[in-house]
């Protein structure tokens, strides 16, 4: 297996190792981030409905408007801003974090640090 395969695979395997214990549930939702080597994706999840309560990512005009000439950690943040004020729209304040089997640092952690300073709590 090339190198490139074998990365995806390893982090798909430390993807379900915290997917396993990470579950949301009807008072804490799971806040599931997807990263890619250009865009960053984050979505609060109702894991026992099966639903998707907030969806936000930065290709979405509004998001993109923001984020344009920023570099791809600043872009993180601004999703993370984002998210956390549209979970306050619906009236979700505290979540479980779900990275995906991404290290937590870089973007993710910029993220989750913004959001968290806008008021979501994990």
């Amino acid at each position: 297996m090339d190198k490139a395969k074998e990365r995806i695979v390893k982090r798909a395997k430390r993807a379900a190792r915290i997917r396993k214990d990470v579950v949301g549930t009807p008072s804490r939702q799971r806040l599931c981030i997807k990263r890619t080597l250009k865009h960053i994706i984050a979505q609060i999840i109702d894991d026992v409905a099966g639903v998707t309560l907030v969806y936000v990512d930065d290709v979405n005009k509004e998001v993109a408007e923001k984020v344009k000439g920023l570099n791809k950690t600043d872009s993180a943040k601004v999703v993370g801003e984002i998210v956390a004020k549209k979970a306050a729209e619906k009236g979700i304040s505290a979540v479980v974090f779900d990275r995906k089997g991404y290290p937590y640092h870089g973007r993710v952690k910029a993220f989750a640090d913004a959001a968290r300073e806008h008021g979501l709590v994990f």
